[in-house]
């Protein structure tokens, strides 16, 4: 039966001329958002984000950090240069509720600003004024450092009337609405330069920023000859960091060659639908919901669980993607953790054989994902073209799944 199950699931397999194809087909798509003529059309915006001076570590001063792209935002307050190592940050985590998320935008922001107010008050800093580094990870047009307009949200979000709109000015205006507090936005950007950004601080060679968490998004330093749409000076140092927003590429269909039909039922059943295809193929909001369409068809077809009611498996979003690392963390052969998924699920007539059919399809699934990012990290390397060149990781993913890191550099070394 194993056998037949790795014939069922070969579609989840990515072959190496399919993970080249992918890459090539990436680079012509970044290159189609980086000119003038075809950037209209694109999937891959590739925004500037006007940042062009990397950190060197000798910056110093005291600053005030936002950080929101889900369903919770974490706000920081850093010394650099000038505390002791136990004392260089401080930082609070804040939840934003789902009524929230997609109520209308005015109420986001006002939350934002409440809970900036209860954070600079706690910590003595309200009677100063402090510049706010605001890191919003949404896909953004962005036309200066502190003016930035949502594209369109991601990630659950459907506030009204802040698409199109500029995200510092919406935070701004909360701020001093509130009439409590002086904070100034002095820089917006999204996670991913935040990421290449806070690596450039210690590792100088730091030129690429990947986010593989709730969503999935890369930042890259580019030339400003490259940049056909750049509408600022050419000025010493002649470079500028891209954002790709590249959750979208495939969204015209040139990924279909990978995409399998659990893929495509994963997408039919979103609020995007036909939009972020190479995000749902790879990020944490997605993976668990790929693994449980696989699993709903294979017990369907009486590959797992023997014939027994599948019930627990047909509700969308009912296997977390928390499960599929949790289930690969345990040794091979040791199903522990999968046991106790299963019985949280609400099944209690399961085999052994079925925790390692589970977890085979778990193991198919984050490789893939990490492979995918893998494809996506080696273009950009290679866009570059410098001698060494440091990658910057972070996100949910990356972070917590026990084998996300290995599987990208096991591809990317393949690769050279």
């Amino acid at each position: 039966m194993i056998i037949k199950l790795e014939e069922r699931c070969s579609n989840l397999i990515l072959s190496d001329d399919q993970i080249e194809r992918v890459s090539a087909t990436l680079l012509k798509e970044i290159e189609n958002g980086l000119r003038q003529k075809t950037n209209g059309e694109a999937d891959i915006k590739c925004y500037p984000t006007y940042v062009r001076n990397l950190p060197n570590g000798e910056e110093r001063g005291k600053f005030l950090a936002l950080d929101l792209g889900g369903t919770n935002f974490r706000v920081l307050l850093i010394h650099l240069g000038e505390a002791t190592p136990e004392k260089e940050f401080a930082s609070r985590i804040f939840a934003v509720p789902h009524q929230i998320m997609t109520g209308p935008g005015e109420a986001l922001f006002d939350h934002i600003a409440e809970c900036l107010a209860l954070f600079v008050k706690e910590y003595k800093v309200d009677k100063e004024v402090i510049p706010l580094g605001f890191t919003f990870s949404f896909p953004c047009r962005q036309e200066g450092l502190t003016k930035a307009r949502l594209v369109q949200w991601t990630k659950g979000f459907t506030c009204a009337n802040v698409e199109g709109e500029d995200v510092v000015e919406l935070l701004q205006r909360a701020i001093h609405k509130r009439g409590d507090v002086t904070i100034e936005v002095m820089a917006v950007l999204n996670d991913t330069t935040g990421t290449l950004m806070a690596c450039a601080y210690k590792q100088p060679a730091c030129r690429i920023g990947l986010i593989v968490g709730t969503g999935l998004n890369a930042c890259y330093v580019e030339k400003l000859d490259n940049i056909e749409r750049w509408d600022g000076d050419f000025d010493d140092p002649k470079q500028c960091i891209i954002n790709t927003e590249w959750g979208a590429f495939g969204d015209n269909g040139c990924l279909d060659f990978v995409r399998t039909e659990y893929d495509k039922a994963l997408d039919a059943a979103t609020l995007n639908r036909g939009r972020q295809l190479y995000e749902k193929m790879v990020s944490g909001m997605y993976m668990g919901e790929i693994v449980r369409q696989v699993l709903v068809s294979l017990a369907k077809d009486g590959f797992i669980l023997n014939g027994s009611p599948y019930d627990h498996l047909l509700e969308p979003g009912k296997f977390f993607t928390k499960y599929i690392s949790e289930i690969e963390d345990n040794p091979e052969g040791d199903f522990t953790n999968c046991e106790c998924i299963l019985e949280e699920l609400g099944f209690m007539d399961f085999t052994l054989e079925d925790c390692a059919k589970i977890r085979y399809v778990c193991q198919l699934v984050s490789r893939r994902a990490a492979f995918m990012a893998a494809a996506g990290v080696a273009t950009l390397i290679n866009k570059i073209n410098e001698k060494h060149v440091v990658v910057a990781v972070d996100g949910s993913v990356y972070r917590f799944h026990p084998h996300f890191h290995n599987l990208m550099v096991q591809k990317n070394q393949s690769a050279d």
